[in-house]
């Protein structure tokens, strides 16, 4: 690894210590602000503001070490983003929804507000590591910065902010940096699969090199041995989606909840800054046979 590359890394995880969820620190705030239903990501139903029959007194998941195979998935594919334990350790500064139940509603709802936000600055934070996109590292900066100060503020500042304003101010410079940053790494013809619907699809050993992925609906889909270097990852749902033996070397803007949702093995080549799942097999998986073409027929051209 080069020294810039080594300083660039270093210096994208420690601008993240305070975006990733330290559960021991939070109020449960996601087992109790968030609905979920009854599906595969879910065994039960359970509406927003009640707490989860599986949430413990001390706030900690009765079954985490169980969550896939009681029926959970869902949770274990949830980031917070660092979000869970600002809202319980700074903005209501260690007050809990139990022991204070007058902070119950406004904390659930200051907890979504957080979340979007700290999501917001995960990205952009990654964009300032992208080289091909360095001439828009000073418009990043400044919008971190303000989304950051937004952050500290009170519980009634945070309950009315605008983050949909936020997001499209975000949302576009992260477009750019990532065209930007995939048109420095393509070959070959522009492969743009925005938004496509991509369940089930049959993509081993697919090109996928510097591809525009963002939203894609990959659920399921068969990615064994697909060349993902470079291509932007961001909001794809990678759920079920077979990563054994790809290449995400310098995939952008993936997250480690993506991965979790998905399934891969021990050829699976991924950033370097994020951890490979533990539920991920220590060996690589046999090839399918005739997985050698790739269905694309689904695909937004």
């Amino acid at each position: 690894m080069s020294e810039k590359r080594r300083v660039a890394r270093i210096s994208v995880v420690r601008g993240r210590d305070g975006l990733r969820a330290d559960c021991a620190n939070c109020f449960g705030l996601c087992c109790v602000a968030l609905p979920f239903s009854s599906s595969a990501d879910f065994a039960i139903d359970k509406e927003a503001g009640r707490p989860c029959p599986n949430l413990r007194q001390d706030f900690r998941c009765g079954i985490h070490r169980q969550l896939r195979r009681r029926g959970f998935p869902g949770c274990v594919v949830f980031d917070c983003f660092g979000a869970g334990q600002k809202v319980s350790r700074h903005t209501f500064g260690g007050r809990d929804w139990r022991s204070h139940p007058e902070t119950a509603e406004r904390m659930f709802q200051v907890f979504g507000v957080m979340r979007r936000l700290h999501e917001l600055m995960w990205y952009l934070t990654e964009a300032l590591t992208l080289r091909p996109a360095r001439a828009l590292h000073g418009p990043i900066r400044r919008v971190l910065g303000e989304i950051e100060r937004l952050t500290q503020g009170t519980p009634e500042q945070l309950a009315v902010v605008d983050v949909s304003a936020r997001h499209a101010e975000a949302g576009a410079l992260l477009v750019r940096a990532g065209e930007l940053t995939r048109a420095a790494a393509r070959t070959g013809r522009r492969r743009d699969h925005a938004g496509a619907d991509l369940i089930g699809a049959r993509l081993a050993r697919a090109d996928l090199r510097a591809a525009c992925l963002r939203g894609a609906r990959l659920i399921g889909a068969d990615l064994t041995s697909a060349d993902l270097r470079h291509a932007d990852l961001l909001g794809a749902d990678l759920r079920g989606a077979d990563l054994s033996g790809a290449d995400l070397t310098g995939a952008i803007f993936l997250t480690a909840s993506q991965l979790e949702a998905a399934r891969g093995d021990a050829a699976t080549r991924l950033p370097e800054s994020l951890p490979r799942p533990a539920h991920w097999r220590d060996r690589p998986a046999p090839h399918p046979a005739g997985a050698s073409r790739s269905d694309m027929s689904r695909t937004k051209r």
